[in-house]
């Protein structure tokens, strides 16, 4: 679907809502995280459960921004590169929520606990999806901030 320039809001949304949700994804996520690791006054339990406590948040956090996106998407009129864009984002979201969390979740709760789990390639594979969804999420901004500098050349052109 080509897109018309016929309501800026919604497009200044599309964007901000995709760069908004980047921003906190590698806050979140790539910043605070592994700092919290390397506070020497934290024990790793704590640092776990505190890590649990944040992405459990983070994760309802994301479901509102990616209601916030897919509404965005649809009412700036959807072209196929984001509509497959918020499709994998929400196909990572739901791996992440229903598969990741608990499964690191339960980890955490054994290393309270004081037990050692075997090793397990889930912390790993958590981190790979929250890479998929920043380069996604990066590649729909771009994509979202080029169509709206067109649409505003477009719009600056027009003689009247």
């Amino acid at each position: 679907m080509e897109r018309t320039f016929k309501s800026p809001l919604i497009d200044v949304a599309h964007l901000a809502v995709a760069l908004l949700w980047l921003g906190l994804l590698l806050g979140v996520c790539f910043i605070a995280t592994p700092v919290k690791f390397s506070a020497g006054s934290l024990s790793l339990p704590v640092a776990l459960d505190v890590g649990r406590v944040t992405f459990a948040l983070f994760n309802t956090i994301e479901w509102g921004a990616f209601t916030l996106l897919v509404v965005a998407v649809v009412f700036s009129g959807p072209r196929r590169f984001a509509a497959i864009g918020c499709v994998l984002l929400g196909s990572i979201l739901i791996a992440q929520t229903v598969w990741l969390l608990p499964v690191l979740d339960d980890r955490v709760t054994l290393i309270i606990a004081g037990t050692v789990p075997e090793g397990a390639p889930w912390h790993i594979v958590y981190i790979a999806a929250d890479v998929a969804k920043a380069a996604l999420l990066a590649a729909m901004g771009w994509s979202q901030a080029t169509s709206l500098s067109r649409a505003i050349s477009k719009a600056r052109s027009v003689k009247y």
